[in-house]
């Protein structure tokens, strides 16, 4: 497939970019930063909020080889004020999605947050059927991106795979990571399978690995081909226990839900 990777120079990004190449897809990096040193393919330096910036991108690139699919990792990682959280992550995905239905590029694989339903209590099973119940404003966003995607979906038939991201890290530092981790080939693995599923829809699925202290249901992904192969489990050994551990395991969202994070909605941004 040829895939427009948004946030190609961030962390996600750059580990889906080689992996995706490796399992020989074409990958056309997207970044308010130039290409990285070593990057393979094309490469559009562009704010995916800017409407008309997006729509040129497409159009270039359509002109050219085509798109399979986008896969939208953009956005800013942090808490903001509202406004600049929904600008972040709800105008660059319409963007997207404008370009995609003018362009007819069928599919899109969004990295959405636990932070989307980060106010549940903890269970013994997270579900994808909770009701969005975000502990953020960058929660906030993460819902009503889901939400558009699932118009999108809806509407024009757009094929629209959001995935719930837990902690994506090299190795788990953390006892909530033990649960929430998500491993570097975990998510290539997912993001591969939300790219090939047939016909998905409109879905959600939790982006973690098959950690053994895991909380979250992996059937939604089991069922669109994610099957994941790491365990947090495997570095138990490495990880302290620390005083902020008793809080982090309240709710899913962890710290999160924590008046430190508390800020006016429409407050000056950081």
């Amino acid at each position: 497939m040829r895939v427009l990777l948004t946030g190609a120079a961030g962390s996600i990004g750059t580990v889906l970019t080689a992996g995706l190449i490796d399992r020989g897809h074409e990958v056309v990096g997207l970044d308010l930063v130039a290409a990285l040193d070593g990057s393979i393919g094309p490469w559009h330096t562009v704010d995916c909020a800017d409407v008309d910036a997006v729509d040129a991108v497409f159009a270039v690139e359509t002109r050219g080889a085509g798109l399979d699919a986008v896969v939208h990792l953009a956005g800013n990682p942090g808490e903001a004020n509202l406004p600049d959280e929904l600008e972040s992550h709800v105008v660059t995905t319409a963007a997207l999605l404008e370009a995609m239905v003018k362009h007819a590029v069928p599919r899109i694989v969004y990295a959405s947050s636990n932070h989307a339903v980060g106010r549940t209590p903890r269970s013994d099973l997270l579900t994808i059927d909770v009701r969005p119940r975000p502990d953020m404003f960058y929660g906030v966003a993460k819902v009503a991106a889901e939400a558009l995607l699932s118009l999108y979906a809806d509407r024009y038939g757009i094929d629209a795979v959001a995935a719930r991201i837990g902690s994506f890290l090299p190795q788990p530092d953390t006892v909530r990571n033990l649960s929430t981790w998500l491993s570097h080939d975990d998510a290539v693995r997912m993001v591969e399978a939300a790219l090939t599923t047939p016909d998905p829809g409109f879905a959600v699925l939790y982006g973690v690995s098959a950690n053994t202290r895991g909380w979250w249901d992996l059937g939604p992904g089991k069922a669109l081909g994610y099957d994941p192969q790491d365990d947090a489990e495997d570095f138990a050994d490495r990880v302290a226990d620390r005083r902020e551990d008793e809080v982090e395991a309240g709710h899913v969202g962890g710290q999160f839900v924590t008046e430190a994070y508390y800020r006016p909605a429409l407050g000056a941004a950081d």
